[in-house]
C-alpha cells in the first residue's frame, strides 16, 4: 500500500510546473520509479525534471512532436537543446501522436471523427490535457523502445499547452494493447480540466 497525497491545481497551464515537480520528487523518495516519460517540445519541462533528479538513477526519456507538427519539414525542439538533453543522458522520442495520428488529417480532410480520436477526446474531457498527454507520450515511448513495458511502474509528466500540470505513475502499454495500460496513482492534476472554464 501506499499513502500519497494529490496535489490539485485550479486551472491548468504552466505556472503549475514547479508545483508537478515538487509532487514527482515526493514520490521518486518513496521508490520504486526507474523510468519517467516527459512531455516537452522546447525543453523546459524536462530541464525543469532534470533539475530534480538530481543523481538518481532514472531513465528519463522526453518526448516530443513529430516533425512537421506545426510546419512542414520543421521540428520543434531546437538542435542545441537535443543535443544538450542527450549530454545529460536524455533518451529523445519524436514520434506521431498515438491518439491521432493519420485519423487527425482525415478528420480535418473528410469531416466526422475515428475511435482513436473518440479515447483522445474522453481523456481529455474527463482528465484534463495533461493526463491525456501522460497516456499518449507513455505508449509512443513504449512503442519506440525507450521504456520496458510489462508489469513495471513508469512516471509520467504531462501539461496543457506548455510546461507541466499533471503527473502520475502507469503501467504502460503499447499502441496494439493500449487496453492493458492503467493509470496506478495521480500525483498532481488540475481540478478545472480547461483553461476559462469556471472552478
Amino acid at each position: 500500500m501506499i499513502d500519497s497525497t494529490i496535489r490539485y491545481f485550479d486551472s491548468p497551464g504552466k505556472r503549475n510546473t514547479d508545483q508537478v515537480m515538487d509532487a514527482v520528487t515526493r514520490r521518486l523518495e518513496l521508490g520504486g520509479i526507474t523510468h519517467i516519460v516527459v512531455a516537452s517540445n522546447s525543453g523546459y519541462t524536462v530541464e525543469r525534471l532534470l533539475s530534480r533528479v538530481g543523481d538518481r538513477p532514472i531513465n528519463v526519456v522526453a518526448v516530443t512532436h513529430h516533425c512537421g507538427f506545426k510546419t512542414e519539414g520543421e521540428c520543434e525542439m531546437e538542435q542545441d537543446v537535443e543535443d544538450s538533453l542527450r549530454s545529460k543522458g536524455v533518451r529523445i522520442v519524436r514520434a506521431s501522436h498515438v491518439l491521432s495520428g493519420i485519423e487527425r488529417s482525415i478528420t480535418k480532410e473528410l469531416g466526422g471523427a475515428s475511435r482513436v480520436e473518440a479515447i483522445s477526446e474522453s481523456l481529455r474531457a474527463l482528465f484534463g490535457q495533461g493526463l491525456k498527454v501522460c497516456v499518449e507520450i507513455t505508449v509512443m515511448a513504449a512503442d519506440n523502445g525507450a521504456i520496458p513495458c510489462g508489469d513495471l511502474e513508469v512516471m509520467a509528466i504531462g501539461g496543457t499547452g506548455t510546461g507541466a500540470d499533471t503527473a502520475c505513475i502507469v503501467r504502460p502499454a503499447h499502441a496494439n494493447s493500449f487496453f492493458d495500460f492503467e493509470i496506478r496513482e495521480i500525483l498532481a492534476i488540475p481540478r478545472v480540466k480547461r483553461k476559462g472554464k469556471r472552478k
